[in-house]
C-alpha cells in the first residue's frame, strides 16, 4: 500500500515539473501520513542517518577538485594534448572531444561538468574547422557521459553504498567499457571526417611532447587519486579531499588562474549541488525503507527468476528498465532508487556485482542523451546558443546506437568489466 502511494505521488509530482529531490521526499512522506502505521520520527532517523555517512563525504570533494581544474586552466590543456595525439585523424577534433572528455573524466567524475568544461572549447573550434553545427552538438553531447564512466564516478560512488559493492572495484571495472566506447564513438568520428573532408591538426613529434609537458600536472591527479586508493595509501574519501587539495595548489600557485572570487563560486556551486544530491539520496533510502518491508526487491527478484533463469535475458530485462528510467531522470536518482530493487536479484543469476554497476552506469550515461530530459543535450546546446532540437539529430542517434552496442557487448560478456579488477584487485 505504501508503495502504491509513494509510486503515485512520485509520478504526479514530476509530472508537475518539480526537481527530482522534491519529488522523492514527497513521495516518502505523504505515505507516512496516510497509513499511519509507522512513527514519524523514524521517517526522520531515516533521513539523517542516510546521509550521515563517511563514504557519501566523497562526492562534494570530488564536485570540488572537478571545479577548480576545470576552471583552472586543466581542461585548455587536456584539449591540446588530445589534439596532438590523435588530431591528424580524419574526424580529428571530433575524436579530441572523446578523448578529451575521458582524460576530464577521469578528474571531475562528472557528466554534466565535462560537457560544459570540454564543450566550451571544443564547440567553438570545431565550427571553425568546418565542422557542421549538427554534428558538432552531437559528438560534445555524447562525449559528456564518458564523465561518470571513466573513473573516478560519482554514480559509482553512489552505485557501491547503494549495492554494497566495493568502491575502488568498480572504478577499476570502468577503464575497458571507457575506452570501448571512445573506440566505437571514435570510428564514426574518422567516417565523417573523410565524408566531409575537414581540417586536420599535422601531427609533430615536438607538439605532442609540448602538449604533453603542459598537461602532465593534470594527468597526475588520477594517477595520484586511483594509485593512492589501489595501492591502500588512502580511501576513496580521502582520495576525493587529496585531489581537492592538489587541484587548488594546481590552479592557485601553478597556473594561477583561480582567483578568490572564482574560488567562492566553485565553493557554492558545490554546496548547492552536493545539498541537492544528498536530498536525493536522503529520499531514495525511504523510498528503499518503504519497498523493503512490503518486500518489493524480493518480489522483483522472483517475477524476474519466473520469466527466465538465463543471467543475459535479466540483464537485458534489467537495462530496458533502465533505459525507461535514464530517459526521466538524471544518472544519481536512477541509481540510488534502482539499486536497491536490482542489487538482490544478482546473486540467484550470479552476476558480478561490479560488472553490473558499471553496465547501469553505462545505460544511464546514455540517457543523459536521451530526450526528453537529456541532461548532456540540454548543456551542449546552451553552449552553441542553440535550441535544444539542434542536438537531437541523425549523429546524435548513431552514437546512441553505438553505445547500446557496446554495452550489449558488456552485458553478453561482463569480463570485459571485471577482467581489471579480477587482475589488479581481488
Amino acid at each position: 500500500m505504501m508503495s502504491l502511494i509513494m509510486a503515485i505521488v512520485f509520478f504526479i509530482t514530476l509530472f508537475m515539473g518539480m526537481p527530482i529531490f522534491v519529488c522523492l521526499l514527497i513521495g516518502c512522506i505523504v505515505p507516512f501520513f496516510v497509513v499511519g502505521d509507522i512513527p514519524m520520527f523514524v521517517l526522520a532517523q531515516r533521513l539523517f542517518t542516510s546521509i550521515d555517512s563517511y563514504s557519501l563525504m566523497a562526492i562534494p570533494f570530488f564536485m570540488i577538485a572537478g571545479s577548480l581544474l576545470s576552471k583552472g586552466g586543466v581542461s585548455k590543456r587536456l584539449v591540446d594534448l588530445a589534439d596532438a595525439v590523435v588530431g591528424w585523424l580524419p574526424g580529428g577534433l571530433a575524436i579530441v572531444t572523446f578523448l578529451a572528455s575521458g582524460f576530464f573524466g577521469a578528474i571531475s567524475g562528472s557528466s554534466v561538468a565535462t560537457v560544459a568544461a570540454i564543450g566550451s572549447i571544443m564547440v567553438p573550434a570545431m565550427l571553425a574547422a568546418g565542422y557542421d553545427k549538427y554534428f558538432t552538438l552531437a559528438t560534445v553531447a555524447s562525449a559528456g557521459y564518458l564523465g561518470i564512466i571513466v573513473p573516478p564516478s560519482i554514480p559509482l560512488v553512489l552505485y557501491g553504498l547503494a549495492a554494497n559493492t566495493s568502491v575502488s572495484e568498480l572504478f577499476m571495472g570502468g577503464f575497458i567499457p571507457a575506452m570501448m566506447l571512445i573506440i566505437a564513438q571514435g570510428i564514426y568520428c574518422i567516417y565523417y571526417g573523410k565524408k566531409v573532408k575537414v581540417k586536420q591538426t599535422p601531427f609533430t613529434l615536438r607538439n605532442t611532447w609540448d602538449s604533453f609537458k603542459k598537461s602532465i600536472l593534470a594527468l597526475l591527479m588520477p594517477i595520484i587519486i586511483l594509485g593512492g586508493i589501489y595501492s591502500g595509501v588512502f580511501t576513496t574519501t580521502e582520495a576525493a579531499a587529496v585531489a581537492v587539495l592538489y587541484g587548488l595548489i594546481i590552479g592557485v600557485f601553478v597556473y594561477r588562474e583561480i582567483n578568490f572570487k572564482t574560488f567562492y563560486e566553485i565553493m557554492k556551486d558545490a554546496v548547492v549541488n552536493s545539498s541537492v544530491l544528498m536530498m536525493i539520496v536522503a529520499g531514495a533510502t525511504i523510498v528503499g525503507f518503504i519497498m523493503t518491508r512490503e518486500q518489493i526487491p524480493m518480489m522483483v527478484s522472483q517475477a524476474m527468476i519466473s520469466i527466465s533463469e538465463s543471467p543475459v535475458v535479466f540483464m537485458f530485462l534489467a537495462n530496458i528498465l533502465l533505459i525507461i528510467f535514464g530517459t526521466f531522470m538524471d544518472a544519481a536518482p536512477a541509481i540510488t532508487i534502482m539499486a536497491p530493487i536490482l542489487a538482490p536479484s544478482l546473486g540467484p543469476y550470479g552476476i558480478d556485482s561490479v560488472a553490473f554497476g558499471v553496465i547501469m552506469v553505462v545505460n544511464l550515461g546514455i540517457g543523459m542523451i536521451t530526450p526528453p530530459v537529456g541532461l548532456n543535450l540540454n548543456v551542449a546546446a546552451s553552449l552553441a546558443n542553440e535550441p535544444l532540437d539542434v542536438t537531437m539529430n541523425k549523429h546524435l542517434w548513431i552514437y546512441m546506437t553505438l553505445a547500446i552496442l557496446a554495452m550489449i557487448v558488456m552485458m553478453v560478456f561482463p569480463q570485459v568489466v571485471t577482467f581489471l579488477p579480477n587482475l589488479l584487485i581481488k
